[in-house]
């Protein structure tokens, strides 16, 4: 059971990671003069690339232990 709260809190932690992320490269976007397509673009580039790092420290981690 702690095991799992554990799982679901860092999962819950690094979607709040992401969204962050992607919240700033849109804001920045933006700021750069980017049209808000453009910027809704770079943020969802953002947010994959956040997660997709996530995956890849999780796997590697998992072979470590």
């Amino acid at each position: 059971m702690t095991r799992l709260v554990a799982v679901l809190l860092a999962a819950g932690l690094v979607a709040v990671w992401a969204f962050l992320a992607a919240a700033c490269a849109g804001v920045l976007a933006r700021m750069d003069g980017a049209t808000y397509p453009a910027a809704v673009t770079r943020a969802a580039a953002a947010f994959a690339a956040v997660l997709t790092l996530s995956a890849v420290v999780a796997g590697v981690l998992s072979q470590l232990l």
